[in-house]
């Protein structure tokens, strides 16, 4: 059942150096203060796996906590490159990074095995595409039925699933709704799931739409409003889309960069 922790204690308790980590959230829910704290702790070597690594994962990788990135898709969402992201792949700073790359429908369909404890999922894609001889995760089966051949996927089981969510009750159940990825796919998947909220309540009322993961498949709940910013939460706040244009200048040069991390997350504690 979910612990109420802080998110300094969840974070400690559940991320180890050299984990795979999921942080999802599409455009809505990204878990930007957990991110924050897992730089802050100063964990390393982590395989990052995340549908769209947006400005989110630019951060954690120029700060040096990513040794290889999982995704289907990179960039400053409206703006351009990921600057941080880029100067690891080209250049190695401040670490190399390896890939593995996917379509937006193969890694929502790994995620989907992964939930399953399937072993890997099929479906029609990547045909034309040099993706499938660069990445180990991506084969081929035949259909026993058809004889069709089809793409298969390796599942995705993360050893921590970050999400952040409106909010959950005191036992730990939580309650998201809105616009929503695959974060119910990447909890399930995982062998530990932190979720951040914007508050406790004594009980979930129903929302449309809304997605409930239950509290046996959350390890952790941590309090932490407008966590989810410069994204946002529907319900509490707003996306802040002069953050992602400012991002742009910020990300490329290495010492504005680290001295933006400085003031506005290492020492914002």
């Amino acid at each position: 059942m979910a612990e109420i922790l802080t998110l300094r204690e969840a974070v400690a308790a559940l991320i180890r150096p050299g984990d795979t980590v999921a942080m999802e959230g599409f455009t809505h829910l990204i878990p930007y203060a957990a991110a924050h704290e897992v730089i802050r702790q100063g964990i390393t070597d982590l395989t990052l796996v995340r549908m769209t690594p947006d400005v989110i994962y630019d951060q954690l990788i120029g700060m040096g906590a990513a040794r290889k990135l999982v995704f289907s898709w990179g960039g400053n969402p409206g703006v351009g490159s990921l600057h941080r992201f880029r100067d690891a792949v080209e250049n190695g700073w401040p670490r190399p990074l390896e890939l593995d790359e996917h379509s937006h429908a193969g890694m929502a369909n790994r995620y989907v095995a992964g939930a399953s404890r399937l072993p890997f999922a099929v479906l029609r894609g990547y045909r034309g595409s040099d993706l499938p001889g660069r990445s180990p995760t991506i084969s081929t089966v035949r259909c026993p039925f058809t004889g069709e051949e089809l793409a298969a996927v390796a599942a995705v089981n993360p050893d921590v699933t970050i999400i952040h969510a409106q909010r959950a009750d005191r036992a730990g159940n939580v309650q998201l709704w809105g616009l929503i990825g695959v974060q119910k796919e990447a909890a399930l998947a995982a062998e530990r799931v932190l979720v951040t909220v914007e508050e406790v309540v004594d009980a979930l009322d129903p929302r449309p739409g809304a997605v409930v993961l239950p509290s046996w498949s959350v390890h952790a709940v941590a309090v932490a409003p407008n966590g989810a910013h410069p994204s946002y939460t529907a319900g509490y706040t707003v996306r802040d889309n002069d953050f992602y244009q400012a991002w742009d200048p910020i990300s490329r040069d290495r010492d504005t960069f680290l001295a933006w991390m400085r003031a506005h997350v290492l020492e914002a504690a």
